[in-house]
């Protein structure tokens, strides 16, 4: 099998799904997204992680975790495995004590939640990135410096833009617009 190295993009309420959420990741070397449908507790739980908040008890992946250093073992790699009826399969790869790697079956977006714990790599399958992944083309930030481009949009026309990219689902775009308000107001 062969893997390609995902980073996570962005993670956005989803309009077609209430009550979940999508997760874009990003190949590391390339242009296609792949974004995965999760739900409300693993969406927390990996915001919660990637911006480094503790909530005052652990939560069930922080426990989990915690539970695997115990036992001297620690998360290798995540790989999403798998594509069946829309839905996606990973596997967690352990590293015990012994050097021994052990594989687990995992819902995707707990191994996400366990993958931002650790810091550890995120791959999926070549062939579910072919058929699952998508190339989007993102012509707000195509011509950096033209006119009407990011860098001559006002904080509130940014934010308009986003709320529009969020509304039609364009997360990949979405997030960009996201970088670039982020940007502006660290300049101001």
């Amino acid at each position: 099998m062969q893997k390609i190295e995902l980073h996570i993009l962005a993670i956005a309420n989803s309009e077609n799904q209430p009550q979940s959420f999508v997760i874009i990741l990003k190949e590391a070397k390339g242009k296609r997204k792949l974004p995965v449908v999760i739900g409300g507790f693993e969406a927390q739980a990996i915001a919660l992680a990637i911006e480094n908040i503790q909530p005052s008890r652990p939560m069930t992946h922080d426990l989990f975790k915690n539970t695997m250093e115990s036992a001297g073992a620690e998360l290798h790699e995540i790989i999403i495995s798998d594509l069946s009826q829309g839905i996606f399969f990973a596997t967690m790869v352990w590293e015990l004590s012994t050097g021994a790697l052990v594989e687990v079956d995992a819902r995707t977006s707990d191994a996400l939640a366990m993958a931002v714990r650790y810091n550890c790599p995120i791959f999926v399958n070549a062939e579910i990135l072919y058929e699952a992944g998508i190339e989007m083309e993102n012509p707000f930030f195509s011509s950096p410096g033209q006119a009407g481009g990011p860098q001559e949009s006002s904080i509130e026309e940014l934010q308009e833009k986003l709320d529009e990219a969020l509304a039609q689902e364009n997360y990949e775009l979405a997030a960009s617009i996201r970088d670039e308000i982020k940007r502006k107001l660290e300049q101001q």
